[in-house]
């Protein structure tokens, strides 16, 4: 990991990010900072009925985002290197697709008073592929959530994670067109990805491995 103490992997759902950040983390031997979505009680009743709780739903990861936010910065998280699979940012992103204008502007409002300040990540990994291969990586896990899924929310939730890293530079950013590479399971394939990694130079990089 050398002088890289804080790395996120980021991408829609169905990229493979937690996999690799997993994966990432045990190879260098760090700590795992990770998602965990089974704690928010209100995203099962979300994919149900997205209009009636989607506020609740981005209110209670705001609070986890909150606390892990606080760990990072005066807690037990503040000196261990570690890898993540969510970016603090991904919660404004959610928020914009899931919320309508006024309960947006409650959420903001409210992110405003209760995030604290957190840590700018020494690299940022986002995996992207294409509409397709995501909805087919989706539809092959067979997950009760994941089946659930509103009609067009994959897409809507591919096209803001498109806009939102088009425009990133608060971070280094190696983007990943993760097509056609195994990244799970697949040696030769990190280990390309792992000298990306290493030979990066400048804000911002791109790993395309064609056919």
């Amino acid at each position: 990991m050398s002088q890289l103490r804080y790395v996120v992997v980021e991408g829609p759902i169905g990229a493979g990010k937690s996999a690799l950040a997993r994966r990432l983390a045990d190879y260098w031997g760090v700590s795992l900072l990770a998602e965990e979505p089974g704690a928010n009680p209100f995203l099962g009743r979300f994919y149900r009925n997205p209009q009636q709780h989607g506020l609740a739903t981005q209110l209670s990861f705001l609070l986890q985002r909150a606390d892990l936010a606080a760990e990072m910065q005066d807690g037990p998280l503040r000196t261990a290197p570690l890898v993540s699979d969510f970016l603090f940012e991904k919660d404004a992103l959610f928020a914009r697709v899931n919320l309508d204008e006024p309960e947006h502007a409650l959420y903001q409002r409210l992110t405003d008073r209760l995030l604290p300040a957190f840590p700018v990540p020494d690299l940022v990994i986002y995996l992207q592929a294409s509409e397709d291969v995501l909805l087919s990586r989706v539809a092959s896990r067979a997950k009760e959530t994941d089946s659930a899924f509103p009609e067009g929310y994959l897409k809507r939730v591919h096209a803001a994670y498109s806009e939102f890293f088009h425009g990133y530079d608060a971070a280094p950013l190696l983007i990943v067109n993760t097509d056609h590479l195994n990244l799970v399971d697949g040696s030769d394939d990190f280990e390309l990805l792992l000298r990306c990694i290493s030979e990066m130079r400048g804000q911002r990089s791109y790993f395309n491995k064609s056919v």
